[in-house]
C-alpha cells in the first residue's frame, strides 16, 4: 500500500506506487453500475437532519466565485453571454439572456460528475466508457445530484495553518496538513461531510492577477486522498482544481481526479472561492456549517456550473 509515510511533502509517485494507491482507494469502495451514487450514498437522512443543527446565526455565504465572461490566462473559453431580448420602447418587453460555457475550465465553480472521468477505458465502477456519446452521458451523469446535496460542510485553511495567505502553484496539501487543520481548528471530519480544502487560489488570483493554473497550481498531493477515504468523506471541493499542477504522479495528469472521482465515487466541486467564507468561521470561531450544493438538472452532463451555500 502507498501511504504518505513513504514520501516527503510533493514528493512524485511513479507509475507503481499510483497503482498500489489507486487499487487501496478502489477495494474500499463499492461498485455503483447500476444505481449507487458512489460516496452520496454516505449522506443519508440522518446525517442531513444533524447537518441542520450547524445552523445557529443564520448567516449564509456562497463558495462560488461569478462566472467570468471575459478571457483570460487561466480562462481562455470564458463564458459567453449575450442579451437575447428586444426591449420595446413603449409598452411590455422582456430581457432575455443566453448563456454558453466550458463547464470544467480553470476559472468558474463547478462540480464534475462521476462519468467525468475516463481511466484505463472505464468510468468509476468499471462502467464502460463507451457510455459516453456525443449525445451525453449514459450512467453516472450529475443527474445523480438532481435532488441536492445536503450536509455537513468542513473547510479546512491550509494557508491559515501554514501561516501564508496561500499556496503557491506546485505546492502540495498533503494528509499530514488536513490533520493538522483538523486539530488547528478544533474540528473533526466525519463520515458524510462534505469537505472543503483551501489553498489561497483564489486570494492569490485576485492579489496578483490570473495565471495559466493548467500548467501551475496548488492542490492535493495525491496520497492525502488516503485521508478522505478513512474518514469516509461524501464530497471534495476546492478554491483551485483539487489537483496539483505539475502533476505529483508520472503519466497520469490529474491523479486526485483519478482517485476521487474514478476510484472513490467522489463528486469534485473545483474553483470555489471561500474568501467570504473564511471571515465568518472565525468570527463564530467554527469551521463546520450546513451546506446545501444544487447543480443544475443537465440529465446527460459530466458536470455542471454550482453555487453551493454554506448556511452558519
Amino acid at each position: 500500500m502507498a501511504h504518505e509515510g513513504e514520501f516527503g511533502r510533493g514528493a512524485p509517485l511513479d507509475g507503481p506506487a499510483f497503482a498500489r494507491l489507486y487499487e487501496r482507494l478502489r477495494r474500499d469502495v463499492r461498485s455503483t453500475a447500476e444505481a449507487g451514487r458512489g460516496a452520496l450514498d454516505r449522506i443519508t437522512a440522518d446525517t442531513v437532519r444533524q447537518a441542520a443543527r450547524q445552523v445557529r446565526s443564520g448567516r449564509t455565504v456562497t463558495l462560488a466565485a461569478a462566472v467570468e465572461a471575459v478571457p483570460g490566462p487561466d480562462n481562455p473559453d470564458a463564458c459567453s453571454h449575450r442579451m437575447t431580448g428586444a426591449v420595446a420602447a413603449r409598452g411590455l418587453g422582456f430581457a432575455r439572456d443566453r448563456f454558453a460555457m466550458n463547464v470544467h475550465g480553470d476559472a468558474d465553480s463547478h462540480i464534475d460528475a462521476l462519468c467525468h472521468v475516463v481511466y484505463d477505458g472505464t468510468l468509476h465502477g468499471g462502467v464502460p466508457a463507451d457510455t459516453l456519446t456525443v449525445d451525453g452521458a449514459g450512467a453516472l451523469s450529475v443527474d445523480l445530484a438532481r435532488n441536492g446535496i445536503v450536509g455537513r460542510g468542513v473547510l479546512l485553511d491550509i494557508p491559515r495553518l501554514r501561516g501564508v495567505p496561500w499556496l503557491e502553484p506546485g505546492d502540495h496539501v498533503t494528509g499530514a496538513d488536513l490533520a493538522a487543520a483538523e486539530k488547528a481548528q478544533h474540528i473533526e471530519v466525519t463520515a458524510g461531510d462534505l469537505l472543503f480544502v483551501r489553498v489561497g487560489h483564489r486570494r492569490r488570483r485576485s492579489s496578483l492577477g490570473a495565471w495559466n493554473a493548467a500548467q501551475a497550481r496548488a492542490g492535493l498531493h495525491p496520497t492525502a486522498m488516503t485521508f478522505l477515504a478513512d474518514r469516509r468523506v461524501a464530497v471534495l471541493g476546492g478554491d483551485g482544481n483539487n489537483d496539483t499542477a505539475p502533476s505529483a504522479v508520472e503519466g497520469v495528469g490529474f491523479p486526485v481526479h483519478v482517485l476521487g472521482v474514478h476510484a472513490m465515487g467522489l463528486h469534485l466541486l473545483d474553483y470555489l472561492q471561500f474568501e467570504d467564507l473564511v471571515p465568518l468561521c472565525e468570527e463564530e470561531d467554527r469551521w463546520s456549517f450546513l451546506c446545501v450544493i444544487a447543480p443544475l438538472r443537465l440529465p446527460a452532463a459530466t458536470g455542471s456550473p454550482v453555487n453551493p451555500l454554506a448556511i452558519l
